[in-house]
């Protein structure tokens, strides 16, 4: 019934083209849902809520899956409006113990950031292996030398990777950001790709981002380019038989990686368990060495509180500098020690 219903009856590209089977489960789903009327009563919104917050097995849903549904319901909702099915929101406008989410945390977890020593080997195992481990490492690398999104970094054109002179590989480069890939799913986008074109998260459809290129990345997209005989207009990382480089491929490289590089106990803790964890991992290390999080905001993507919302739990190395300050700023006498 799930697939029947997130394939067939809430994607308007296959509506029409669900098979003999998957029909006659969605006639039954209409002859046995309620209406959009239903809504209108108090107690079935209540209703609802429970069961969308709460897992089959009774527990709650984790919080952060609360408030998408929530997010989904309202969305839902002000269509019907729209559309005039409804007349108002019937979603709680206060904070009813009874559908209240618990408060989510939008910092990282500092147990899932590499240090440099488990990157390198994690992407040494991979530049390794027998077959197809070029490609993953370079993603992987652009990644955790750039700390752009995995969906931006599958989109670079070679023509935006601007690289010093082939005999200055110990100069620092750019990459020029402005188009993303996120994987979205043959079945909702309208060309039958995996993937989707779009501008950059949370900026204008046209804006561009510049990101610095540091030498060791330099050297690994220099060598890269070279040896696939690439040009401008080529993307950057391509899968065997061109085109965008598969998630499915990224992120089974780097589950294989974590088994044979991490022992038992870190491969069982968050440390790298994501992909996503490099770009978390470099942006943390940029703050670390004293960069303003202004410029680091500007070179992630992302808008100043967001990025110390994310990392401020993550920032080490400046306590030692900072009580120094602390010390200084105010220090009233010491009324034990002698005055000269």
């Amino acid at each position: 019934m799930r697939r029947a219903l997130r394939e067939y009856a809430f994607n308007t590209l296959r509506r029409g083209q669900a098979p003999p089977e998957v029909a006659v489960i969605l006639r039954w789903v209409q002859r046995n849902s309620l209406s959009m009327a239903a809504w209108e009563d108090e107690s079935t919104v209540e209703t609802g809520l429970r069961a969308a917050m709460t897992k089959l097995d009774g527990t709650p849903v984790a919080a952060g899956s609360a408030r998408r549904t929530k997010r989904v319901l309202n969305v839902l909702f002000e269509y019907a409006i729209k559309k005039k099915v409804l007349k108002e929101n019937p979603l709680p406008k206060g904070q009813g113990a009874s559908t209240t989410a618990s408060k989510t945390s939008s910092a990282v977890d500092k147990r899932s950031l590499l240090n440099s020593e488990q990157a390198a080997k994690l992407l040494g195992w991979i530049y390794g292996r027998p077959r197809g481990g070029r490609r993953p490492h370079t993603f992987f690398a652009a990644m955790y030398y750039a700390g752009a999104r995995p969906e931006e970094v599958v989109a670079i054109d070679v023509g935006d990777v601007r690289l010093p002179a082939a005999d200055a590989d110990d100069q620092w480069g750019e990459l020029l950001l402005h188009t993303a890939h996120p994987e979205v799913g043959r079945q909702w986008t309208d060309t039958g790709e995996v993937r989707e074109e779009r501008g950059l998260k949370g900026r204008a459809a046209d804006d561009t981002r510049t990101v610095p290129c540091r030498p060791a990345l330099t050297r690994i997209l220099r060598a890269h380019i070279e040896k696939e005989g690439l040009k401008p207009g080529d993307l950057l990382m391509q899968g065997e038989k061109g085109g965008d480089l598969a998630g499915s491929v990224i992120r089974r490289a780097w589950r294989r990686a974590r088994k044979e590089v991490l022992n038992s106990y870190e491969f069982g803790t968050p440390l790298g368990r994501r992909v996503y964890d490099h770009r978390h991992t470099f942006l943390t290390n940029w703050l670390n060495a004293g960069v303003p999080a202004a410029t680091v905001a500007e070179w992630a993507g992302n808008s100043v509180p967001v990025l110390l919302a994310t990392y401020a739990r993550c920032i080490d190395g400046q306590l030692d500098g900072l009580k120094h300050r602390i010390e200084r700023a105010g220090e009233l006498p010491d009324p034990t020690m002698p005055r000269g």
